[in-house]
């Protein structure tokens, strides 16, 4: 692709037919007629900005007067046929024409124009490539493009350091389109519990058998007051907002809080599941706004549509994949084929459709997540399907799995999806990496092998453990490190390509990192020396952030030297055999009884093996040491994980014994509530001055047991997950 742009860039400075020229030998021959309105003003100046670059040569911009031969003018000419977002390129008697369909449509041709026809390429934050030269002049012109999707929405961290990279990928963000503040969960901020909770409970979700107001609660969708208060706030913050046209109503984050009361549970049997009293009633606040749009979620228990009811015209379905796996497209597995069907389902009933995509690991930014050949199927899919508005969520956090490349790649897509996905790789990886380009291309096209081998699952809060048998293994991860090691080799003399392969290497310094925790034969010296280059590497880049709590590389490192070197977690409990007074939760019986005393410590997901789990009652076990030990500490190992229901305990207590039946007490502690977003341990240890002899353990742990109002699981019963028992 990169040749292309030479040979049009050689046809356009050589054709003897060339109709504008817009600078000759160093010399502004061109001006730039421009619209005296904000959108045309940028696109002019962006044109002007490039040009210079190019060719040292600065282009007049002028407004208010009558356009000459050899003109570019912007915001002028043929707009038939353009939507919103749009643009044509057309010369006409010796004039360039950059006309728009309304948007931002004369800025994206002025970008088209830039990068087809001068051979401009923009990859990253301030990274681009252009090629220096005293003359530039087109042929003739008459091409045009709309944008498959009217909102176009990703995530990198380059749209915050580079003010021209958001227009160039022709990306929006929430406040172009929605009432600021108020794009996706807003029901909290339309009737805050904060100010209605206490007076009027029954305002929100009716949830095993009580109203459970908090932030995280729903709202009671057939109640008449709860319309009229949502609806009397819509309107005040409209007339706040004049100029906006759409807004959010739309749940809180969380799954199955939805309410149960007798009227909204009729209605829902009727409808044949909880979006049906969602639409009911964001038809009427729509109803009373019919020159507005109201956007609503179809999200975890609202994503499959109602039988019978159809949302008005005005009604903006945001609809959201997150239970899907990625390792193929949305058509090829269960998970997939679920959503599929709900897609198809509102598209019957809907054309006016916003498709919530996700698309990396938001549990592990930095662990590699092979999904690419998935993106422009799935996109396709989601224009086949009415979607006139999508948002590719992919965090897009610096030192984030291919970040760079990833945003490159759908916003390209999300404009056109019939673009060739390996293309586009392939032609991102050669301007960005240089030399080093076939070694990457290699180590991504491995890693996509490996994991469609192992037929795991891509799941956006996989743990790298999740692949330890997979693309992640020790042999994998043997030849990806070697592919890297040549890839720094062959950009070793460039600074800024070699810092751009380091830091894509960061999800591979990572996942080893992870694998070292579990496996055997791994020295303190040796982990300590990884740990001392990831922190390294990590402040260099200024990497901020591993996932989407928060967590930072430094606490990671700190944390990892605490928990996981060799000899860190002796335990004279070391396989003891346990009896359960109340058992964990079913699917962790059978692993509890090893993992609980095995001298290892889990990782940051509650999800990975190790961490044992009971939900909404508490933990009570014994633990039979085989012999009398004298014991000076009992702890145990905790993790916080909101997003998964995984809360802190409220405490737990410790008893010893010698004969198994006869208890005394030995310490207990009690754990303050937590609510904070970022992944915490919490090692709740008693001690005594004088060791006392003891066989037998007893752990009693009390469960927080039912979600708190705050919690995005309000109502239902919370887990607790506990690791180690250390005795020492």
């Amino acid at each position: 692709m990169r040749n292309l742009y030479i040979i049009l860039l050689l046809l356009a400075t050589t054709c003897v037919h060339a109709q504008i020229t817009l600078v000759k030998a160093g010399k502004p021959v061109a001006r730039i007629v421009t619209e005296n309105n904000p959108t045309d003003q940028r696109a002019a100046t962006l044109l002007q900005d490039f040009v210079q670059r190019i060719t040292n040569a600065q282009l007049p911009i002028v407004t208010g007067i009558s356009p000459r031969k050899g003109d570019v003018l912007i915001g002028q000419g043929n707009t038939e046929g353009l939507t919103e977002d749009g643009f044509r390129l057309a010369t006409d008697n010796g004039k360039l024409f950059i006309s728009s369909g309304g948007g931002q449509g004369s800025i994206y041709g002025v970008v088209t124009l830039l990068e087809k026809y001068m051979g401009i390429a923009y990859y990253a934050a301030n990274t681009y490539t252009l090629e220096k030269r005293s003359t530039l002049a087109f042929p003739e012109l008459n091409c045009s493009e709309n944008p498959a999707f009217r909102y176009r929405q990703s995530q990198c961290y380059a749209s915050r350091q580079d003010p021209v990279y958001k227009l160039w990928f022709r990306l929006k963000e929430p406040q172009e389109a929605f009432v600021r503040g108020y794009w996706v969960h807003t029901f909290s901020r339309l009737l805050p519990a904060s100010e209605f909770g206490q007076s009027h409970p029954e305002y929100y979700s009716y949830i095993n058998g009580a109203r459970r107001p908090g932030n995280a609660s729903q709202l009671c969708l057939t109640n008449p007051d709860v319309l009229e208060i949502v609806c009397h706030r819509v309107d005040s913050i409209f007339k706040a907002n004049p100029s906006v046209k759409t807004i959010s109503v739309s749940q809180n984050d969380g799954n199955d809080t939805n309410c149960t009361c007798p009227e909204c549970s009729a209605l829902d049997r009727e409808e044949g599941g909880p979006s049906g009293s969602l639409i009911h009633f964001i038809n009427k606040v729509a109803a009373r706004f019919p020159d507005k749009e109201i956007s609503t979620l179809a999200y975890q228990y609202t994503m499959q549509p109602p039988k019978h009811i159809k949302p008005l015209p005005n009604v903006n379905i945001m609809l959201c994949n997150i239970d899907c796996r990625r390792e193929v497209p949305l058509t090829d597995n269960v998970s997939g084929r679920e959503f599929v069907r709900a897609m198809e389902g509102w598209a019957k009933i809907s054309n006016n459709i916003f498709v919530w995509d996700y698309g990396i690991n938001f549990d592990n930014y930095l662990v590699p997540f092979p999904n690419f050949p998935v993106l422009q199927k799935n996109i396709q899919l989601f224009k086949k399907n009415h979607a006139t508005m999508h948002f590719s969520q992919i965090a897009g956090s610096r030192g984030g799995d291919f970040s760079e490349m990833r945003a490159y790649m759908v916003s390209k897509l999300m404009w056109n999806p019939e673009l060739n996905a390996d293309s586009l790789m392939r032609s991102f990886m050669e301007g960005y990496y240089g030399a080093a380009a076939p070694y990457i291309y290699q180590y991504e096209k491995l890693l996509e092998g490996a994991l469609l081998a192992s037929k795991a699952d891509l799941w956006i809060y996989d743990t790298p453990i999740s692949h330890k048998n997979g693309m992640l293994n020790a042999n994998c991860r043997k030849r990806y490190n070697e592919l890297f090691d040549q890839a720094e080799t062959a950009v070793a003399n460039n600074k800024e390509l070699l810092d751009r392969v380091r830091l894509s290497r960061l999800p591979l310094q990572y996942s080893d990192l992870e694998m070292a925790r579990i496996e055997n034969g791994h020295t303190a010296e040796e982990l300590q020396q990884k740990l001392d280059l990831f922190k390294e590497r990590t402040t260099y880049f200024n990497v901020t952030d591993l996932n989407e709590r928060s967590n930072s590389p430094q606490d990671y490192c700190r944390i990892y030297a605490e928990r996981y070197f060799p000899g860190r977690n002796a335990n004279l409990a070391k396989g003891a055999k346990i009896s359960w007074i109340t058992e964990p939760a079913e699917t962790y019986i059978s692993e509890a009884e090893t993992t609980l005393t095995d001298e290892h410590l889990a990782g940051d997901s509650s999800k990975e093996p190790g961490w044992i789990g009971w939900q909404g009652n508490d933990g009570i076990f014994i633990m039979d040491m085989q012999e009398d030990k004298n014991v000076s500490s009992v702890s145990s190992d905790f993790i916080h994980q909101l997003g998964q229901w995984a809360l802190f305990p409220k405490g737990v207590s410790y008893f010893y014994s010698t004969d198994g039946t006869n208890f005394q007490p030995f310490g207990k502690v009690a754990i303050a509530e937590d609510r904070d977003p970022q992944t915490k341990y919490y090692r709740a240890r008693c001690s005594v001055s004088t060791p006392v002899k003891a066989r037998y353990i007893k752990v009693e742990i009390e469960n927080e047991k039912i979600c708190p109002g705050w919690h995005y699981g309000a109502g239902h019963p919370s887990w607790f997950f506990i690791d180690e028992i250390t005795v020492q």
